[in-house]
């Protein structure tokens, strides 16, 4: 090990045993991957609340046959509940068409379609927040291991001196809590962010179910006419 006392973080990082330095490197592209999927899943979380406000707004406003050749022709644009509506609504009309057609039959077609649909669009915006909690929970301590095994790097490397100095054991050791400190740098907004967006999640989950409750109970009345 090189004894030096030069403490910038850079010589610390160059100076650090290979296992540390992999350690680091591996923390450091776990962090870029999480700040990735941060501002991914913001950007997502964000647009999917504009458009589930917006479909909400027209479909207290519009007619239900019309709302129904918006979201088709309008697809690639649709949002999570506009696509959870058109997935109800397609069946509803498919089974009211047939003849002899129970009415609590196709409203239960209905709300299987829409659920189905909507454990999609759960799917989708719940993705890579599996990878934010194992990051949150993980860096910490692979931060820590690569800091044991820089200390124990530095200390076996002072075996063979009669006297240690606190110039000899210092850039060991500060070289080894840097990876801690990475990890830390890992791990804090990976959990901030998973827990955020799990909340923002959680609300947009039950806004649809909400709406399928309250679709549900509009398509009932329309089947029983």
């Amino acid at each position: 090990m090189n004894l030096t006392t030069d403490l910038e973080i850079w010589t610390l990082i160059a100076n650090a045993s290979i296992v540390v330095q992999l350690i680091m490197l591996l923390l450091l592209s776990v962090s870029f991957m999480s700040w990735l999927f941060i501002f991914r899943k913001f950007f997502a979380i964000r647009r999917a609340r504009a458009q589930t406000e917006h479909f909400e707004r027209e479909f207290y406003s519009k007619d239900l046959n019309a709302l129904y050749q918006g979201a088709v022709s309008n697809r690639h644009l649709s949002g999570s509940l506009e696509r959870i509506f058109e997935a109800g609504y397609r069946e509803f009309a498919k089974l009211r068409g047939q003849r002899g057609a129970d009415p609590t039959s196709m409203v239960d077609g209905a709300r299987r379609a829409m659920r189905a649909t909507h454990q999609r669009e759960m799917d989708h915006l719940e993705s890579h927040l599996a990878f934010l909690a194992s990051a949150g929970s993980v860096s910490p301590y692979v931060g820590l291991f690569g800091t044991v095994w820089g200390i124990m790097h530095a200390f076996r490397g002072l075996a063979n001196v009669q006297q240690a100095t606190l110039a000899q054991v210092a850039p060991g050791i500060a070289e080894a809590l840097i990876a801690t400190a990475i990890g830390l740098f890992a791990a804090i907004p990976a959990v901030v962010a998973y827990n955020r967006y799990a909340h923002d999640i959680d609300r947009l989950a039950i806004r649809f179910e909400s709406f399928m409750e309250e679709f549900s109970n509009i398509l009932q009345r329309q089947a029983s006419r």
